[in-house]
């Protein structure tokens, strides 16, 4: 039975963009060979395409034999590219990812015996959090996105984020309402905070920027939409909500709601009534420089309004929700507002103001909650399930992996299973735990319950190339511990004990995570043990060796925490000579982890600094990327308010990192105990004034990487 009704049907025509895909399939998928060229060149030559018909308006691939190549069938360039990539997973056991590469050709091409044929149950498969555009992506140029959207495609995303550029659109906007250039940068965030200044949560952090940046990420944008475009991937762009600078009320006659602060302090943009006329012709100004600068076939909005927190009082949410999305629709007909489900988002006043056709959902937070179900399908508004999993890009071995499989089984099954479009993918950070992305997008092509003991064993073979017993054992007992489901709620990954800013009884690192491990530690160590004892079969394999340092990188963290308990057990005890003496040897388990850690770029300071010096490309830039790199990963901001609880946020277990910063604060934190057990009124370390010294020097911290032998004695040790 199709799973979707006759009414849909209009929603599905916009989302599969029917106006460009005629067009683009008659070039037989370039796009799709360019992707092979670019990444499996050995494979290249020896593929073959053709179009071939929806099935009953789902996307649909096939894989053959057909001329002695490997053969296609596809119905629109996202099914062709994930004929692609399930050809590369399950017959050549190659895929690509965040955390490395398994790519390298094959001995002998694998033949396709019999014709397999794939349906996709949804027709929408998400990715992109607003957050990730900075903990992932602040830095990226040409060649990052490239690559990115290669692996997108790959995976099947046909609907993704793209909110790049936005400063050119703003800067053209408030130009035209009399702003002086300097008055329009004092809005503006920088390069590594656009995403909470696009959401409504700060304005001006981390600038101001420069006229170069902001024509460069422009011109950024438009490469990233024609490939985009190409690949039919749907841009999801920032829409107009009514978020105006705080600064406009001084300079127009207009109603607005003052949204007050947000976390750490900052102070937040305003609301523009939508019953001002100034509201409609602000919008009008935006969505026209926006369609001069990016195009008129723009299909999808995000933008929320009174997001986490935002105060609504004195407006009529579901009479501003109907404004906002008609002005959509004035100057895009037919496009779609994107909400985020998150929290109390998008409440039921809001909801009941929309053209719900033209409306869709993402569930941000689908590994803790059910809002589809509790909230009635959002009361009947089209929507898509997804995982966060990653908060801040922190590190951390986390995904509740058989959770994701089955409650998009059970959505789809559920009496709200009309309203459910489709899987997507939302971290806050996406370098980590490439097993959760490679599940939860393949999960858009799979119409049964993925029992995801079975899948991981297919996951081992594509991801290292192929598996053996111990491995899959390790991976058995990975599943029962850092990616087993339990019914717990939990915001991201386990915390590391080394990252905290010191202190007595820390929970968590951050505000809003937690260092308790939902699992058995010990039978994590038994998996990491597995997982290192199949070395010898794995030792020019990247990803491998890449998951091996991060799963050791794991139990060290877990070892931390003990040593940690010892530590504050003998402050309590007031036992000096106890605490030197544990002090020691965390300050040594540190020292180990950097170590581990600058073996590997996906785990490295430099790396990410590295990034940022490339990004810009004048002395300015360069110097403020940097400094909103390290800005970012230690006290987050503002730089005014010391009890800022966004501190540590987006705290990494990085080479660099660990060896500087957090190695020299929790030294201060032994000196300060052991000076408190003989004088109680011994002064207190004040660490945010260290953190904010950090961010200011100039150190890149290039890593000290250590010879093969030296890190397999490293590891071994850490695993004994």
């Amino acid at each position: 039975m199709n799973p979707f009704s006759l009414k849909t049907k209009s929603f599905l025509f916009a989302l599969l963009a029917i106006g460009s895909f005629f067009s683009l399939k008659a070039q037989t998928y370039q796009s799709v060979k360019q992707i092979a060229e670019r990444r499996v060149p050995w494979l290249a030559s020896s593929l073959s395409f053709s179009i071939i018909p929806s099935d009953n308006w789902n996307e649909v691939f096939e894989l053959s034999m057909r001329n002695n190549k490997i053969h296609i069938g596809a119905s629109s360039s996202s099914a062709a590219s994930s004929a692609l990539n399930w050809y590369l997973k399950y017959y050549c056991n190659r895929s690509m990812s965040h955390f490395g590469d398994n790519l390298s050709s094959v001995t002998k091409l694998p033949l396709i015996k019999q014709k397999i044929r794939i349906v996709s149950p949804y027709p929408v498969r998400y990715a992109l959090n607003y957050c990730t555009i900075n903990y992932s992506m602040s830095f990226y140029k040409w060649e990052d996105w490239e690559r990115e959207l290669d692996w997108m495609a790959l995976n099947g995303v046909n609907l993704m984020l793209a909110p790049v550029g936005m400063e050119a659109v703003w800067q053209n906007t408030l130009r035209k309402l009399g702003y002086s250039e300097k008055e329009t940068l004092d809005f503006i965030a920088g390069p590594a905070f656009s995403a909470w200044w696009l959401m409504g949560n700060l304005e001006g952090w981390g600038g101001p920027v420069s006229q170069d940046f902001i024509d460069r990420q422009a011109k950024l944008q438009q490469k990233i939409l024609k490939r985009m475009k190409e690949l039919e991937i749907e841009p999801l762009m920032h829409g107009f909500y009514g978020m105006i600078p705080t600064s406009l009320k001084t300079k127009m006659d207009i109603k607005v709601i003052e949204q007050g602060k947000w976390a750490g302090g900052f102070q937040r943009p305003d609301f523009l009534l939508t019953e001002d006329p100034a509201f409609s012709k602000l919008a009008d100004i935006y969505y026209n420089e926006m369609k001069i600068l990016y195009g008129r076939d723009l299909r999808y909005f995000g933008g929320d309004p009174f997001h986490e927190g935002g105060s609504s009082k004195g407006t009529d949410v579901t009479t501003s929700a109907t404004a906002i999305q008609k002005v959509m629709q004035d100057n895009f007909p037919g496009s779609t507002w994107v909400l985020q489900g998150w929290q109390e988002n998008p409440s039921p006043k809001l909801l009941d103001g929309l053209n719900r056709k033209k409306t869709l959902v993402i569930e941000l937070f689908g590994e803790n909650t059910n809002n589809w179900e509790k909230r009635k399908g959002y009361n009947g508004t089209p929507f898509v399930w997804s995982n966060v999993s990653n908060f801040g890009e922190k590190n951390g071995l986390y995904g509740k992996l058989q959770r994701f499989a089955d409650e998009v089984y059970r959505a789809k099954n559920s009496q709200y299973g009309t309203f459910l479009k489709g899987v997507g993918i939302i971290p806050e950070g996406i370098y980590n735990n490439p097993v959760t992305f490679d599940l939860m997008l393949e999960l858009g092509w799979h119409k049964e319950r993925v029992d995801v003991k079975q899948w991981i064993k297919k996951y081992q073979a594509f991801r290292y190339g192929k598996t053996t017993p111990t491995l899959e054992k390790a991976w058995q007992l990975l599943l029962e511990t850092a990616y087993s489901s339990p019914d717990i709620y939990q915001e991201g990954p386990s915390e590391s004990i080394f990252c905290a800013r010191p202190g007595i009884d820390i929970k968590s690192v951050s505000s809003w995570g937690t260092r308790k491990r939902n699992y058995d530690p010990a039978k994590f160590k038994e998996a990491v043990k597995l997982f290192v004892a199949a070395s010898n079969d794995f030792k020019d394999n990247e990803t491998y060796q890449v998951d091996k340092i991060d799963f050791v990188r794991q139990l060290q963290a877990n070892i931390g925490d003990e040593v940690y308990l010892e530590m504050t057990d003998a402050i309590k005890a007031k036992d000096a000579m106890k605490f030197k003496k544990s002090s020691d040897k965390f300050q040594q388990l540190i020292l180990q982890q950097d170590s581990l850690l600058s073996s590997s770029k996906y785990f490295s300071l430099n790396t990410w600094l590295k990034q940022a010096l490339n990004f810009g490309d004048t002395a300015q830039d360069k110097a403020n990327a940097i400094k909103n790199a390290k800005i970012q990963i230690t006290y987050w901001g503002p730089d005014y308010n010391a009890a800022t609880d966004l501190h540590e946020y987006a705290h990494k277990e990085w080479s660099g990192l660990l060896g500087s910063l957090y190695l020299s604060r929790w030294k201060k934190f032994t000196e300060q105990e052991l000076a408190k057990m003989s004088d109680p009124e011994a002064p207190i370390t004040d660490y945010f004034k260290m953190d904010k010294a950090w961010t200011e020097g100039q150190e890149m911290y290039a890593p000290q990487q250590l010879s093969d032998k030296q890190l397999n004695d490293l590891i071994n040790r850490i695993i004994k």
